[in-house]
């Protein structure tokens, strides 16, 4: 494992941090608990919590922390002030996920706490403010935004400077080799694809650590999808519904193509070659995942430490029509 690390988090950061929205079943928790060993064991420190994720899961995450006196070792990535039925991008919500999610989890402090979405009717100010005084009172180590624009985020640093204020650590948009042909929810930010590289410019520049989520394009290098198999999944299978309507389009088929071409040549899958572009781009980036079982932690783990060429990313990319 490869470790990293950005300003007020005083633990090292894994490069890959394993999501929870699906990675347990909170009333299993033999099964729970199995699953968060197996992570640590490949040396995944860091772990993607949301408030909208639910109690259940926290409270599992929480017994896990305790039983293994884990506080000191682990690094906890929070999410609140998801939109829900409303706007809640307020100093009020904020605060308001924040004392639930430590409630939750049986602690004191998070290591790092990323709004959700933002609300661009809502100036800059009060939120930089508020992230502020919860980090002045020793509630969260740094602070960041999930789905921000490079526009927002440049305007929060802006105001936290101008303020004397600690600016936002980490920004966490979407990012894989697929590009994002539509938003699976609303208000969601990718920086994948032709329309993301003015983006992704801007993060190069940028003094800002990149959590990117769907980094393995919701399970679409995963062998499952195919250009004449599309109309096997049905619309009830939540997640390759997701899948087919923002991911299984031509131009991300023929990367998948590459991807595989790629595979064959160097002794790899797809889903690691895919793994492998993220991971090679020149941001302070610490992708997240969602490993199922013991095998996608060995193979998303062993891509991290895979390099690539420039000309290999544009041909991936479908910027180039060679690898070489």
């Amino acid at each position: 494992m490869q470790y990293g690390s950005i300003p007020g988090v005083t633990k090292p950061i894994s490069r890959l941090a394993q999501g929870t929205a699906t990675f347990f079943d909170p009333s299993d928790e033999a099964a729970c608990f199995e699953m968060m060993d197996i992570s640590t064991e490949f040396g995944i420190n860091t772990f993607d919590t949301a408030h909208c994720y639910g109690e259940a899961k926290s409270v599992m995450f929480g017994k896990w922390l305790k039983a293994n006196n884990a506080y000191d070792k682990l690094v906890i990535l929070g999410k609140g002030a998801h939109p829900y039925d409303r706007d809640r991008v307020t100093p009020e919500d904020i605060t308001s996920d924040l004392e639930a999610t430590l409630k939750w989890m049986q602690t004191d402090y998070i290591d790092l706490f990323i709004l959700h979405r933002d609300d661009p009717k809502v100036p800059v100010g009060p939120i930089v403010e508020i992230l502020n005084k919860h980090k002045q009172d020793g509630k969260i180590g740094a602070f960041g935004g999930s789905n921000w624009t490079t526009e927002r985020l440049q305007e929060a640093h802006d105001y936290a400077i101008a303020n004397g204020l600690t600016p936002f650590a980490a920004s966490s948009p979407n990012f894989s080799l697929a590009e994002q042909v539509e938003e699976p929810w609303g208000n969601c930010i990718s920086i994948s694809g032709p329309q993301g590289a003015a983006a992704r410019e801007w993060y190069k520049s940028a003094d800002i650590a990149l959590f990117p989520w769907s980094s393995l394009a919701g399970g679409f290098f995963s062998n499952r999808f195919h250009r004449d198999n599309l109309d096997q999944f049905s619309d009830n299978d939540y997640f390759a519904a997701l899948c087919k309507k923002c991911y299984c389009h031509e131009q991300n088929f023929q990367r998948l193509d590459r991807a595989r071409e790629l595979g064959v040549q160097k002794g790899l899958s797809v889903a690691q070659v895919a793994l492998a572009f993220v991971m090679n781009h020149p941001y302070n980036l610490f992708a997240l995942i969602s490993c199922a079982d013991r095998a996608q932690f060995e193979a998303n783990t062993a891509a991290i430490d895979i390099k690539l060429t420039p000309q290999e990313l544009d041909y991936l990319d479908l910027k180039s029509d060679s690898a070489s």
